[in-house]
């Protein structure tokens, strides 16, 4: 497994100076939260775009792809099918995905969970036909660029429609796309009933991108939670990807944040081998 770090860990700093201390701590991707680019995805310029690329090259960084897609925007929603906001949404998601391919991602990690919510009187079983419509029209764009569309089920603080690994599994099976695949998160785990190994053995067909924290928010080893058994599991199923460190709360500061996390996460792979 390899290591990468999300980019709105270090806020008000720019790419060059991202790339260059990830690289100096022994980061091997980062992954982009399109807000921090520009207000929303087609905004960013193909000046940016060239840069970053150039930034993530000059430093031996994989720039792994997208997250937080729909998060800074206004207008999109994944469970309305109310055609106006429906059409709107399928074409910003082709922005996105477009800024994805430029940038050299492969991934694309679907939670936005204001987003997604289920509308007033809609059931779990309307929000997934609707979401399940909606990634349908994405299918053959995402397979054009091969990118993989990761749904990320989150925790009820968060939202009310995909709260576990099984109920993004049941919607990835409606949409039967390989192309649209399963992401895993250690704080939206936390919030399921059952291990965190059981959800990792249990999804490992679907599983395809993981990010590492912890229930207090911030970065792997950073609280309570031992990686130990979770990086077993993942080794158990052979998943051989990336471990993308994602927090929000950022009161320790990037350097911190990202310095911990990296040594937390090395040791713990240190030990699984």
């Amino acid at each position: 497994m390899q290591i990468a770090i999300c980019n709105e860990t270090f806020q008000g700093w720019t790419i060059l100076d991202t790339c260059r201390f990830a690289s100096q701590l022994g980061y091997q991707g980062l992954e982009i939260a399109p807000f921090t680019l520009a207000s929303s995805a087609d905004q960013v310029t193909q000046a940016q775009r060239q840069s970053i690329v150039a930034a993530a090259k000059d430093f031996n960084l994989e720039i792994i792809g997208l997250h937080w897609l729909l998060a800074g925007t206004e207008g999109f929603y994944l469970t309305n099918p109310e055609p106006t906001v429906f059409k709107r949404t399928v074409d910003y998601f082709h922005h996105l995905i477009q800024l994805c391919a430029d940038l050299g991602g492969h991934t694309m990690v679907l939670g936005s969970p204001k987003q997604r919510n289920r509308l007033p009187g809609f059931s779990h079983h309307e929000a997934s036909a609707a979401a399940a419509k909606l990634i349908g029209e994405l299918t053959t764009h995402l397979a054009d660029t091969n990118i993989v569309l990761a749904i990320e089920p989150l925790g009820p603080e968060e939202g009310d429609f995909l709260n576990t690994a099984q109920s993004a599994i049941q919607l990835i099976q409606q949409i039967d796309s390989p192309n649209v695949l399963l992401h895993l998160d250690v704080k939206a785990m936390s919030t399921q009933a059952v291990s965190y190994e059981e959800i990792i053995h249990s999804s490992a067909k679907y599983l395809h991108h993981f990010h590492a924290n912890d229930p207090n928010r911030q970065g792997p080893g950073m609280g309570k939670v031992d990686f130990t058994p979770i990086i077993k599991a993942l080794n158990d199923v052979g998943y051989r990807q990336w471990l993308s460190v994602e927090v929000f709360d950022y009161a320790p500061g990037p350097e911190a944040l990202a310095t911990q996390s990296i040594d937390y996460l090395k040791k713990m792979l240190g030990q699984a081998d």
